[in-house]
């Protein structure tokens, strides 16, 4: 299993349109896919960052995850919303696994 973890620089004067990007991509993201964990908006501290979290099984679901991302209706107008609006200054994706899971007991 692994772990996407996207970093967005925004615009602070436009958090109610990463606001909304989020609300869309809980739904467009489970829907095609991968197991959302959230998004994340600024809150106290930094106004301009901003994270998105979700699991995902491999690379190659990975890939295919993105292709119906993409042809989601949802996944398409939110995609345009975010190039129309211009609210999305950076985006950054790393991809981690959990290291502090022990591995599963086997039986001797």
């Amino acid at each position: 299993m692994l772990t996407c973890f996207i970093r967005y620089h925004i615009d602070p004067t436009k958090k109610a349109h990463f606001n909304q990007y989020a609300r869309n991509w809980g739904e467009a993201i489970p829907r095609c896919g991968a197991d959302l964990i959230g998004y994340f908006a600024p809150h106290e501290g930094s106004t301009t960052l901003a994270y998105g979290v979700y699991n995902i099984e491999s690379l190659a679901a990975y890939e295919a995850y993105r292709a119906r991302l993409s042809a989601d209706p949802l996944g398409k107008e939110n995609y345009e919303f975010a190039q129309k609006e211009k609210f999305l200054l950076r985006e950054d994706r790393t991809f981690l696994i959990n290291a502090s899971n022990p591995a599963p007991k086997r039986n001797p």
